[in-house]
């Protein structure tokens, strides 16, 4: 998605991105250019904890265009990934092309040691993601998943408001992502041929955007299955996404709770926002640095709290420092946090739920 999202860093951020730089730099290799997140990499400054050695793009004129505007030689950029390890021995890749590829990048990196970093979501079907997860775990290598969301300092106050008990047992979860969709907000035509296939995408809005929800939900219950997952699909700019659904609401069912997944490709505004109801009060996160606490007070009233948030300390305010930090071993990955491997493993049994429910008009069982 080619949302305006930039990582801002203060002073005091960039600081402590390089009191986290001492380690050697680690070596980055970058897989694919069509994804547009990849600007993010490229046009990021240098704090000393990564060194991009090689990219692969077979694709000359998309590489070619990039080389000008970020200023990297081409002497860099590889047809294959074979060919930009062989020469550059990364430590790392961080990978920008289709999620059908994804697989492909783990079954060639992870028996070498490399370890891998994808942007969201992990694969296009639970077939895919249980060979990735194989290949990880048998080689011993991390391999991350990159959302947006997960760099929010809004949603981890969020958590930890919940955690505490201030709002009581969790009752509902709402959560919505998308904009107008690829082609009205302009996606680099490279990214818009895979992002609206739904081989290479694995689906349209349901993938694109659900995927923010399931891993958030899945964050928030501590890795938790849900029980029952329903899912209805539609395709409200056919000329557009002629092959995909474009708006998807899904629903999760718990012991004691439940969640709504609202993913589209048709908002009239881009959004990323959460509301998180429990037995006394709500939390509303309204973007990435804004959130209001409600405790209620008798039937309609309630006291609020507001919170305007700076951004994360580093490593945890950028993906490709806290994937750094992860290798040099200065962080430890908790159990089910937003970028793990088994936090995504269910994030892709839900989505394959949801498009099974979406297709079949019923709601499906998880095991």
């Amino acid at each position: 998605m080619p949302f305006k999202f930039i990582f801002t860093f203060s002073l005091i951020t960039l600081l402590s991105c390089q009191l986290f730089a001492q380690n050697k730099p680690i070596k980055i290799g970058i897989v694919g250019l069509s994804h547009s997140h990849v600007h993010q990499i490229l046009g990021r400054a240098d704090y000393g904890d990564i060194q991009i050695v090689g990219i692969v793009e077979p694709n000359t004129d998309l590489a070619q265009r990039y080389s000008k505007l970020y200023k990297y030689s081409m002497d860099i950029v590889y047809n294959t990934i074979d060919d930009m390890i062989v020469a550059n021995k990364p430590d790392a890749v961080t990978v920008f092309n289709s999620i059908y590829e994804h697989l492909k990048v783990v079954e060639i990196c992870a028996p070498k040691g490399i370890h891998v970093m994808v942007e969201k979501p992990l694969a296009v079907s639970l077939k895919h993601a249980k060979k990735m997860e194989a290949l990880a775990k048998k080689h011993n290598i991390h391999l991350l998943t990159n959302y947006e969301t997960t760099w929010y300092p809004s949603n981890h106050k969020a958590n930890d408001v919940f955690k505490s008990g201030d709002v009581g047992d969790l009752r509902k979860v709402v959560i919505r992502d998308g904009h107008k969709g690829p082609k009205k907000i302009g996606v680099n035509k490279e990214f818009l041929d895979w992002l609206i296939d739904p081989v290479q995408n694995g689906g349209g809005a349901l993938m694109d955007f659900g995927c923010y929800g399931a891993n958030l939900i899945t964050w928030l219950h501590n890795g938790k299955k849900p029980i029952t997952v329903t899912a209805v699909t539609q395709q409200q700019q056919p000329e557009n996404n002629p092959l995909v659904d474009d708006d998807a609401t899904i629903i999760l069912t718990y012991n004691t709770s439940n969640a709504i997944i609202q993913a589209s490709w048709d908002w009239p505004i881009g959004r990323k926002d959460m509301e998180i109801y429990g037995a006394k009060g709500a939390i509303y996160v309204d973007n990435g640095t804004n959130l209001r606490v409600r405790i209620s007070e008798g039937y309609s009233n309630y006291k609020e709290e507001s919170f305007k948030l700076e951004q994360r300390e580093a490593p945890y305010n950028d993906p490709f420092a806290f994937f750094a930090a992860i290798i040099n071993n200065k962080i430890t990955l908790k159990p089910f946090a937003l970028s793990s491997l088994e936090n995504n493993m269910i994030v892709t049994e839900i989505l394959e739920a949801a498009s099974k429910s979406a297709k079949t008009n019923r709601t499906i069982k998880i095991k």
